[in-house]
Order: structure tokens, then C-alpha cells, then sequence
């Protein structure tokens, strides 16, 4: 199985400052529902993680990918799939939502 780099949230807005902008890079939110309730980030996309087999044809692999969770367990795993499954450019993020709040945006909830 593949495994994709890691990237932290600091990372993130160094390479792409204008991430939430642009068009070529995609925020991959694989966290539940009820999590979204909690601490969202608008600009991501929303697949929970037990539909990224089903739903995988709705993601480009051309593009760069992040991938994202709570604390960046999860992630990891999605993150390995998808590398293992030809996206080349998919990232995890290090410390999910919760490391975004400590890092870059203190206004998102930490749970």
C-alpha cells in the first residue's frame, strides 16, 4: 500500500495560501455529520469515510488532495487508500480540524 506525505495545517497555507480560492487543490473532509456540526471549514468537501470506495469517481486525480479529519487518524488511512488507488498528489493533514484550530484559526471549535 502507498502511503502519502503528511502535511501540517502551517504547511498547507505556506504552499497554498490561497487555498480556499482555488480551483486546482481540494480540501477532502472525510469526518461525519454530526462532526461537521461541530467545527467545519467552508470551503471543504465533504465525503465521510466509509463512502470514499463509492464515491472515490467523484475526485480528480490530477488535482492536489488533502485530506482531513478530526486529529488525522483517519485521514491517514483515507489518504493511503487513495494513494494506493493513483492519486498522486494527496496529502493528510497532520492533526486534522483540530491542529487547523491551533495553527491557523483559533475561531474554529476545538472537540
Amino acid at each position: 500500500m502507498s502511503e502519502a506525505p503528511e502535511i501540517s495545517p502551517t504547511e498547507l497555507n505556506a504552499r497554498w495560501p490561497n487555498w480556499t480560492e482555488q480551483q486546482d487543490i481540494v480540501l477532502l473532509d472525510i469526518r461525519e455529520p454530526e462532526e461537521l456540526k461541530l467545527a467545519m471549514l467552508e470551503n471543504a468537501k465533504h465525503i465521510p469515510m466509509a463512502e470514499i470506495p463509492t464515491r472515490v469517481c467523484e475526485l480528480n486525480q490530477d488535482q492536489p488532495l488533502i485530506v482531513m479529519c478530526h486529529s488525522g487518524a483517519r485521514s491517514r488511512q483515507v489518504a493511503d487508500f487513495l494513494a494506493s488507488n493513483g492519486f498522486a498528489q494527496v496529502f493528510n493533514l497532520a492533526g486534522g480540524i483540530d491542529a487547523w484550530s491551533r495553527e491557523i484559526d483559533s475561531d474554529i471549535p476545538r472537540y
